[in-house]
């Protein structure tokens, strides 16, 4: 249950950060919609597809597919009040970040994964569908960017690793994990951190 309720809230998040991304490129309701979804759904298919999990579990019944297309279409209506909340769109991402990244990465361990691939594919859920988005709007994916992203969605998926070592409840343990990334994210936007990035090209 609890599994279920933060995937949903992960989402939703990620569903309305899409749809604003589209809405800020200009694209129409359609598009909005399509990316939404892409954006929510694209973590967690490509974690299936990686698991061997046919169909997608978010493709083979309709609330995934309602909750995250109705979340774009508000987002489309509601636009100009949304992008005014910078700092909750931000949240938003970074709670789908966490959800996702920790959710995958328990998801990965209950299919027999190793521990080493249930945490690039928990890595991997979390960034999936946040990477497909930016391609969709001919951008420079954010996790190959500066910011700080992948690596606090991959320090989620090793504490889910840790708690399911020790024996520890998942429940609890998937909850502390994605707390963690959205505070290692919120923090890394707020101080400003970055991993490092090569200097110009030398020249001679």
């Amino acid at each position: 249950m609890i599994l279920t309720a933060l995937e949903f809230l992960g989402l939703i998040a990620f569903a309305a950060s899409g749809a604003l991304a589209a809405v800020r490129s200009r694209l129409d309701v359609f598009g909005v919609v399509v990316v939404g979804l892409t954006t929510a759904l694209g973590g967690g298919v490509i974690r299936d597809v990686l698991l061997g999990i046919t169909p997608p579990t978010t493709l083979r019944t309709w609330p995934y597919l309602a909750v995250c297309g109705g979340t774009a279409l508000v987002v489309f209506v509601f636009h100009p009040q949304i992008a005014k909340l910078r700092r909750a769109v931000l949240l938003a991402d970074a709670l789908g970040l966490g959800v996702f990244a920790t959710a995958g990465t328990t998801i990965a361990l209950n299919a027999s994964a190793t521990p080493y691939a249930a945490c690039l594919i928990g890595m991997t859920t979390g960034i999936g569908g946040g990477a497909v988005r930016d391609l969709l709007l001919r951008e420079i994916p954010l996790v190959l960017r500066k910011e700080i992203y992948a690596v606090a969605a991959l320090a989620g998926a090793v504490l889910v690793v840790i708690g399911h070592a020790l024996r520890l409840p998942p429940g609890p343990v998937t909850v502390v994990a994605a707390a963690a990334v959205v505070g290692v994210r919120m923090l890394a936007l707020w101080r400003r951190w970055n991993a490092p990035v090569a200097k110009g090209p030398e020249t001679g």
